[in-house]
């Protein structure tokens, strides 16, 4: 079982991490992405710059193609970020800009240079680069900053905020590994950005001694005495043997990492770059995030005039849209007014009718005491007797029409009773036309005697059975007239008769003569084939 911490233990590591805490919200924070298409190599040197930048910026920050300026903008607050670092490309130039949260100012460079990590570290003999120097911010260190010039003074500043301050009475010097260099050049105005790895040897021993103190036993297998090691430090490369003076020794105030830094000794502070490198030039700097007046240019100059008659221009266009948007606040208001009043006469509105309807619906069902239900039914009830009456020529009977009255329900009117057509009196004594019986001009048989049906417009009446008039032939088969219910009197016919006026098979009715039966059987045939050769 592992030991349990003391009371002690927790209290100190709570403590060291409040003041861990506090300690990362102090610093400032900064987010660095592109804007725009740009290519591979500018891809790179953005991470390369979040490498510089860090730990106190955003390493995987998603920039996507529909994100604006403003979303950045919105998200910094919240997480404490304090400068943004944009890199954009055009056709001819690559850009840089520093902006400084929330109000600005903005600075805009021209990248004209640019070497990478890779590039950098591929060009080295002996390469010295590892993670742990990335888990403390860099020592930036302003060479040729103090020369005169707003523009200048405001670089400096600018620079200066980007990393975290350093206390030089309570820093520990083993917590820097890393330094970014920005010197200016006041001939060409530019700015050489380079980023080095810090190493610090002791000085004031021969090389061979060196060699033994940090562990790497040089070959001595020609060598007759190890006084020749110590003293001459033969048999060693010159790349080992690395030229150190006045420039890179110094003090150590404290004891630094390494065998031999001992403090209030002299050691020798190397630099390795590892990239990357920029050479800058300024372009201008305007006030807030990139929106605000250009306080600086270094191509356009503008006269005291000129500028004074921008500031009346914007003062003016300010003062226009206060008062737009003080309009618009006042039809705003006017019109919610409106509206509230709209609502509340309609509310009013609703109230009324509901008491109307209410009021109607209450009266509705109160009797009337003028109108007498008897009376109402009995005349209702009279009008349909009288109807029937009319129609059918007959007394109807005395339980054929009911004297209640019908009920409604409340708020509805009462509805007329809908009458049903009869038909008339002759319709109604006409007695149905039996199916196959019906006559050759149109009119119907009635019982076993024919009335008069016109053939060709003249009639004739039915005999006794078996008996016809003259104006028939005989048949020799003696059938009936009108025995085959649904055959013609001229004829065989082999299907049913179609309808009123129809002639039958085989024979054509001469308009304006009446139709004249000849006799049946041979002759007849014979007297239509006579007539047809006539023809």
């Amino acid at each position: 079982m592992g030991k349990h911490k003391t009371k002690n233990q927790k209290t100190v590591r709570v403590a060291s991490t409040h003041l861990a805490e506090e300690e990362y919200g102090t610093v400032p924070h900064s987010f660095v992405f592109h804007r725009g298409q740009i290519g591979g190599n500018l891809s790179q040197l953005v991470m390369d710059m979040r490498r510089v930048m860090g730990p106190y910026t955003a390493k995987s920050l998603k920039v996507r193609k529909k994100n604006m300026l403003k979303d950045f903008v919105t998200v910094a607050g919240p997480l404490g970020i304090s400068h943004f670092l944009v890199f954009t490309k055009t056709q001819t130039n690559i850009n840089f800009r520093l902006a400084r949260l929330p109000k600005g100012p903005t600075l805009c460079f021209q990248v004209t240079k640019y070497s990478l990590i890779k590039d950098v570290v591929s060009s080295l003999k002996r390469q010295r680069m590892h993670e742990q120097q990335f888990t403390r911010h860099p020592l930036l260190v302003l060479n040729n900053f103090g020369l005169d010039g707003m523009h200048i003074k405001l670089m400096a500043t600018m620079f200066q905020n980007m990393f975290p301050s350093i206390n030089v009475h309570k820093v520990s010097i083993n917590s820097i590994k890393r330094c970014v260099l920005l010197n200016y050049d006041a001939e060409t105005e530019e700015i050489e950005f380079r980023h080095y790895s810090l190493k610090v040897v002791p000085v004031g021993m021969s090389r061979g001694v060196k060699k033994i103190i940090q562990e790497r036993i040089p070959n001595m297998s020609k060598l007759e005495d190890i006084s020749d090691l110590l003293l001459k430090g033969v048999n060693l490369s010159e790349s080992e043997a690395e030229q150190d003076g006045d420039h890179n020794i110094t003090e150590l105030p404290q004891v630094y990492s390494g065998r031999g830094n001992m403090r209030s000794q002299q050691s020798a502070v190397r630099l390795t770059e590892i990239g990357p490198r920029m050479t800058l030039k300024l372009v201008k700097i305007m006030e807030g995030m990139g929106e605000g007046n250009v306080l600086f240019h270094s191509i356009f100059t503008k006269s005291e005039e000129e500028l004074k008659e921008i500031l009346n221009k914007k003062e003016a266009r300010l003062k226009e849209k206060a008062e737009r948007k003080l309009k618009q606040e006042e039809n705003i208001a006017v019109k919610k007014q409106k509206r509230d009043e709209n609502k509340k006469k309609s509310l009013e509105g609703m109230k009324r009718k509901r008491k109307q309807e209410g009021a109607a619906s209450s009266d509705s069902e109160v009797e009337d005491p003028g109108m007498q239900e008897d009376q109402a039914a009995d005349k209702e009830s009279e009008d349909e007797a009288e109807y029937y009456r009319q129609a059918v020529g007959q007394e109807p009977d005395e339980d054929m029409f009911s004297t209640a009255k019908r009920k409604h329900g409340p708020g509805k009117s009462p509805r007329p009773f809908k009458k049903r057509k009869l038909s008339t009196a002759n319709e109604q004594k006409q007695s149905p036309q039996p199916s196959g019986k019906q006559g050759f001009g149109g009119k119907r048989f009635e019982g076993k005697k024919m009335g008069k049906v016109g053939f060709g417009g003249k009639g004739f009446k039915a005999t006794k059975k078996g008996q016809f008039g003259s104006k028939f032939g005989k048949s020799k088969e003696g059938k009936k007239f009108g025995g085959d219910k649904g055959r013609g009197s001229g004829g065989k016919h082999s299907g049913p008769r179609k309808g009123p006026g129809s002639k039958p098979k085989g024979q054509r009715q001469k308009p304006g003569s009446g139709f004249k039966p000849g006799p049946r059987g041979g002759k007849a045939k014979k007297d239509f084939r006579q007539k047809k050769g006539r023809r």
